[in-house]
């Protein structure tokens, strides 16, 4: 019996390495390419060019944008987590979605705009947050826990921000600008839905798994390693830029 479980605490292990690597070669391959808020250069060019409405162009692009979003889906991950109740998972992913779009929205509209990098470090500690409160790390230190629901909403906030921010640089045309916004919108949450429905379709197989809770602490060991190298990542890119 000891023998069984060792060899599935060690297959478990080298299933968390695996994916810890897979997910590392994932994020320095998109790291050489672009920033994670970045748009491809042929999105790019066509949103430079583009005039007028353009709904399902827009759409497209915002779903791209969401389920290549790795920084996006990685706190997405944590924020559904633990979460069993589908009405839970509605109420959180619609927080983030909220303030994803609302900063998204007003961003572009307003012209505000922040340091692409200082914006993706924030973004990368999020990632960074949720995974130690998913490890139950400010109960531990600090003996109390954080607003889990505003903490989603906040941080939706400044996921929606990195992406106007982004989206600022490529000079969108005002012919059709609200409404090719909200086509992006749109978008997004369409990615969003797809992307959480892979996630949920996983993590239901997942945690019926006996060593889930076991696997589940590497997990989020491995999340909040990533989130400090995206956020390493961005502030090693702010003062190259300097």
């Amino acid at each position: 019996m000891t023998s069984t479980f060792r060899v599935r605490q060690a297959l478990a292990l080298r299933q968390c390495v695996t994916l810890a690597l897979l997910l590392l070669a994932i994020l320095l391959f998109s790291a050489a390419q672009a920033l994670a808020h970045n748009v491809t250069a042929g999105d790019a060019g066509y949103i430079q060019e583009i005039w007028g409405i353009k709904i399902i162009p827009f759409i497209y692009l915002g779903a791209k944008h969401m389920v290549t979003g790795y920084d996006h889906i990685l706190f997405l991950l944590g924020v559904v987590f633990f979460l069993y109740k589908m009405k839970d998972v509605a109420i959180y992913v619609s927080l983030f979605a909220i303030g994803h779009s609302v900063t998204m929205l007003l961003g572009v509209w307003y012209g505000w705009g922040i340091n692409a990098y200082v914006i993706d470090a924030i973004i990368g500690l999020s990632v960074v947050y949720k995974a130690l409160d998913n490890l139950g790390a400010y109960q531990k230190w600090f003996g109390f826990q954080p607003n889990t629901k505003a903490a989603t909403l906040i941080f939706g906030l400044f996921h929606g921000t990195g992406l106007a921010t982004k989206i600022l640089e490529y000079q969108i045309a005002e012919d059709g600008l609200l409404a090719n916004l909200l086509a992006f919108n749109v978008g997004v949450e369409v990615g969003q839905i797809l992307a959480l429905a892979v996630i949920l379709i996983v993590m239901g197989y997942w945690r019926r798994s006996p060593n889930f809770m076991r696997q589940a602490t590497t997990a989020n060991l491995i999340m909040m390693v990533l989130g400090v190298w995206l956020t390493a990542q961005q502030i090693a890119g702010y003062f190259a830029s300097a």
